[in-house]
């Protein structure tokens, strides 16, 4: 997968993260858990882009571990909102796999980037 179809991709998820959590309950724990989710959701496709800019391979490194944290972090946002079935339609399945599908590029470009250093 090239930079600018991942770039479209995370794009996408991120959108995707923005519709659940506009559909999530309006409960407290819900409200935070939606929080977390958005920034950690949305943050994935903008440090992606951000690794897209890096000045050195040491730098892309750098910035792709930043992609991986916040993709691992929104697939455990994820789980919760599935373990305490907050939300009833199949938004969150087509995530979850969606994020570990992206989580698992990640990982790989970043081992790529560093046997090729």
């Amino acid at each position: 997968m090239n930079p600018e179809e991942m770039k479209k991709r995370t794009k996408e998820y991120a959108k995707e993260i923005i519709k659940l959590c506009r559909i999530l309950p309006k409960n407290q724990e819900s409200r935070l858990i939606s929080n977390q989710l958005f920034r950690a959701g949305t943050s994935v496709a903008a440090n992606y882009r951000a690794a897209c800019r890096a000045r050195s391979r040491a730098d892309f490194i750098s910035k792709m571990g930043i992609v991986e944290e916040e993709a691992d972090e929104s697939l455990f946002w994820l789980e919760l909102v599935k373990e305490l079935e907050l939300c009833k339609n199949n938004l969150v399945p087509q995530l979850l796999k969606e994020g570990n599908e992206i989580l698992s590029i990640v990982v790989s470009s970043i081992n790529t980037a560093r046997k090729n250093r």
